[in-house]
C-alpha cells in the first residue's frame, strides 16, 4: 500500500496501520524520504528524523502487541514552528531565534499528539512571527505552491509550510495556527482542508504568541475526518461528540460578495458548491449581514486588535536592534500598534462584543459561507519586489477570513474546485463560537454531499 501513500488521509493511514497493511516505521521512512527529496521547496525549518523514527518504532511495538493508542497511532504529523518541541528551537520563522537553544519540553498540543501515538516529522516554515497572510519569509525562504510547476506562487500565510506539507504529500497531517486566517487562507490556496477552532478550545501553552485574544490552533489535512480526529487528540481526549450530520434542512447564509472583486473561478466554484448542497437538501439563504461591514468600519476607524496585541507581545524586539534583523514588512505592520490610543483599544473591544452578539442572534444555528480567499495564488516575485502590492494583497488574502476571527467563530476551509489555470479555490463555513462539534459534524455531512455529487 506504499503506492499512493502521499495522497492518503491521516485517518486512512491509521486504518491501514490497524489492519496490518502498513507498518509505522515504513510509513515514517516513506515521508522522511519525500521531505528530503522536496528540499528545493522550503516547507520545513527543521526535520526531526530521530524523533520520528523513535516514535514510529514505539508505534510498531504497540501494534504488534495489539495495544494501539488510538486511530492516529503511527500517523506522521508536522508542526508549525511556533509550537515548542523538545530538542529543537522554536524559531517563529525569525532570524532572531534561528540559533536559539533547543526547547526542553513539548508544548501541550505536541505532548497530546505524542500521547496519541503520532509521529512528529518536523517543524514547518511560516511568515515571521506568524504576522502575514502571504507566507513570504526572507530568512528561511518562501514556500511555493505545488499547483504550478512553471511560476512560483504563494501558499498563503502564515501557516505556509504546513499547507505545502499536506498539498505536496510530505505528511498526511500538519498543525497550524489561525489568528486572522493563517490556517484557512493557505488551505484555500492549496486545495486542502483546514479547521479554525474557537478561541480557547485548544491549549496554547508552549506556543509562541501573536495575539493573546485571537490566536487559535488548527489542524490542516486532506479531509474533515482528519480534522475531527486531530481536534480530539490536540485536546487530549480519547473520544469526540462529533458525528456526521445530515445537511438536509441545514440553513446556510451567503453574505453578499459582489463588492469584493472575486477572482476568476472563485465565485463560480462557490456557486457550484452551493448548488450541490442545495441538491442535498440544504437551505441556502442570501442576505446582507450588516454587522460584518460594521466590523470593518470599526477596524478602519480605530485600528486592529491584532496589531495592538502583536506590538505589545513582542515590543522588546520591535523596539531594539532585533528589528533590524527582521522582515521589515512585519516590523512596519507591528509598529502601527505603538501609537494606538487606549480609547481606540477600548472601543475595539467593546464594539467587538456588541457585534459578536448581533451576528450570533442573526445566525442562530445557520452556517455562514464565504470564499476563503477572494483570489487564487498570485506569483511570489512581484510581492517580494513591491511593498505596496504586498500590503494590498495581504489585506485581500484575509478579507473573508477576518470574519471568523473578529466574530470569535469556528471555521472549516474546504476545497471548492480549480480556476481555469488549475489553481485551487476554497470556501469557508463558519459557525458561532463554541459550536465546534456541530460545525465539524456538519462538515462531515458537507464533505459526503460534495463527494456524492
Amino acid at each position: 500500500m506504499i503506492d499512493g501513500l502521499e495522497r492518503m488521509s491521516g485517518a486512512a493511514v491509521g486504518r491501514a496501520l490497524a489492519a496490518g497493511a502498513l507498518d509505522p516505521v515504513e510509513v515514517a521512512e516513506f515521508f522522511l524520504d519525500r521531505i528530503a527529496k522536496a528540499k528545493a521547496n522550503p516547507a520545513f525549518i527543521a526535520v526531526t528524523a530521530d524523533r520520528a523514527r523513535r516514535e514510529a518504532k514505539a508505534a510498531a511495538r504497540r501494534y504488534r502487541q495489539g495495544t494501539p493508542l488510538g486511530p492516529l497511532d503511527g500517523v506522521p504529523v508536522a508542526w508549525k514552528d511556533l509550537m515548542d518541541m523538545a530538542g529543537t528551537p522554536t524559531t517563529a520563522g525569525s532570524a532572531i531565534y534561528r540559533d536559539a537553544p533547543p526547547k526542553t519540553r513539548d508544548a501541550a498540543v505536541v505532548a497530546n499528539l505524542a500521547a496519541a501515538g503520532m509521529v512528529a516529522v518536523g517543524k514547518t516554515n511560516l511568515s515571521e512571527f506568524a504576522f502575514s497572510g502571504i507566507g513570504l519569509n526572507p530568512t528561511f525562504g518562501t514556500p511555493f505552491n505545488p499547483h504550478d510547476a512553471k511560476t512560483k506562487r504563494i501558499v498563503g500565510g502564515s501557516s505556509s509550510g504546513a499547507a505545502v506539507t499536506i498539498a505536496d504529500g510530505l505528511a498526511p497531517c500538519a498543525i497550524g495556527s489561525d489568528t486572522g486566517g493563517s490556517v484557512r487562507a493557505p488551505c484555500s490556496l492549496t486545495g486542502i482542508v483546514g479547521y479554525k477552532s474557537t478561541e480557547g478550545r485548544i491549549d496554547r501553552t508552549g506556543v509562541f504568541m501573536l495575539s493573546r485574544t485571537l490566536d487559535t490552533i488548527g489542524p490542516m489535512a486532506h479531509t474533515v475526518e482528519d480534522c475531527v480526529l486531530l481536534d480530539m487528540a490536540l485536546r487530549g481526549r480519547v473520544t469526540t461528540g462529533v458525528r456526521r450530520a445530515d445537511i438536509a434542512g441545514q440553513r446556510i447564509f451567503v453574505h453578499d460578495t459582489s463588492p469584493t472583486g472575486l477572482g476568476d473561478g472563485v465565485g463560480a466554484n462557490m456557486e457550484k458548491l452551493l448548488g450541490k448542497l442545495s441538491a442535498a437538501g440544504a437551505k441556502v439563504e442570501r442576505r446582507p449581514l450588516p454587522m460584518i461591514d460594521e466590523a470593518r468600519a470599526v477596524t478602519a476607524k480605530h485600528g486592529a486588535l491584532i496589531t495592538a496585541e502583536a506590538y505589545a507581545e513582542q515590543r522588546h524586539h520591535y523596539e531594539s536592534d532585533d528589528a533590524k534583523r527582521m522582515d521589515q514588512r512585519v516590523v512596519a505592520r507591528a509598529l502601527l500598534g505603538r501609537t494606538m490610543a487606549a480609547y481606540d483599544l477600548l472601543m475595539i473591544q467593546r464594539e467587538r462584543e456588541r457585534l459578536i452578539a448581533a451576528l450570533e442572534a442573526e445566525l442562530g444555528d445557520a452556517l455562514l459561507v464565504t470564499p476563503a480567499t477572494p483570489i487564487t495564488a498570485p506569483a511570489i516575485a512581484p510581492l517580494e519586489a513591491d511593498d505596496e502590492l504586498f500590503s494590498k494583497t495581504n489585506l485581500q488574502m484575509l478579507f473573508f477570513c477576518f470574519i471568523g476571527n473578529y466574530f470569535r467563530m469556528c471555521g472549516l476551509a474546504m476545497p471548492s474546485g480549480f480556476d481555469a489555470g488549475g489553481l485551487p479555490t476554497g470556501v469557508q463555513f463558519l459557525a458561532k463560537g463554541g459550536d465546534d462539534e456541530r460545525l465539524l459534524s456538519l462538515g462531515l455531512g458537507i464533505e459526503r454531499a460534495l463527494a456524492d455529487r
